[in-house]
């Protein structure tokens, strides 16, 4: 499916991305392929070809969540600068 330089406009501006008309061409050439490889794509048939998210199995890396004990209230606050009863006291950070 080859596009028109028109239609390459319209996608840019779209995108609000500002081109020359020679980056028009370039990316009329480069857009026409991708749907041109889209296009074969379209006859693969995938009749019976269950959806998926990835093509191969995936395994998780991740360690299995394990609850552990909490850090004591006094121990979290023992480097603070400035404390204000059981918070952080800082500084503001408004404009």
């Amino acid at each position: 499916m080859a596009l028109t330089s028109d239609e390459v406009r319209h996608i840019a501006l779209l995108a609000r991305v500002g081109m020359t008309d020679d980056e028009i061409e370039v990316m009329r050439e480069q857009l026409s392929g991708i749907l041109e490889h889209f296009q074969v794509l379209q006859q693969v048939d995938t009749d019976g070809v269950e959806p998926t998210a990835h093509s191969v199995e995936t395994q998780t890396v991740l360690r299995d969540d394990e609850p552990l004990d909490c850090v004591l209230l006094d121990n979290a606050l023992a480097n603070a600068p400035h404390r204000d009863g059981d918070f952080v006291r800082v500084r503001a950070v408004l404009d």
